[in-house]
């Protein structure tokens, strides 16, 4: 079994059943796979919990590299709708629910700051982008703890808002 395998039935698991659900075990036999070939990837609850953690981040963070606009901004607002828009953020909020350890965290937290200092001082209004960033966490808030809430119709329109709110 795939380290990638691996961590998707853990969000899988997480989604269907809940963090108390969260066992090596509950992992291994969702992924088809010994709790052996499991601890060779990840030796720990924890580390399972890291290794989730660290690729929501890289995945967000190659989601924002692909939109290819000219600030960082209209990437990172793009990636934050292609994402809610997909589901994608549904693991966010199942993940980090799944960790009540600040320690597992903390990557979290790093990437969150440097995706708000990102490329600021480039912004042709760098106040107008952290507002743009800040409607972002909170879409992405609102979005994985209700992901129904908005229709596709909707999204666009608060895109183009947000768009709005920064120069050309």
């Amino acid at each position: 079994m795939k380290r990638e395998g691996l961590l998707d039935a853990a969000e899988d698991l997480l989604c269907d059943q809940g963090s108390q659900a969260l066992t090596l075990s509950a992992v291994a036999e969702r992924a088809g796979c010994s709790k052996g070939g499991l601890l060779y990837h990840f030796g720990t609850k924890e580390a399972l919990i890291k290794g989730m953690v660290e690729r929501l981040i890289a995945d967000f963070d190659e989601l924002v590299a692909a939109q290819g606009h000219n600030t960082y901004t209209k990437s990172y607002l793009a990636a934050t709708f292609a994402a809610v828009r997909s589901g994608r953020l549904r693991r966010w909020a199942v993940v980090t629910g799944a960790s009540g350890n600040p320690y597992l965290l903390a990557p979290l937290r790093e990437a969150m700051a440097r995706w708000h200092r990102e490329g600021l001082a480039g912004e042709p209004d760098p106040a107008a982008a952290q507002i743009v960033r800040l409607a972002c966490e909170g879409l992405w808030d609102v979005a994985s703890h209700d992901p129904g809430l908005y229709n596709d119709e909707h999204y666009a329109e608060l895109k183009r808002r947000l768009l709005g709110l920064l120069p050309a």
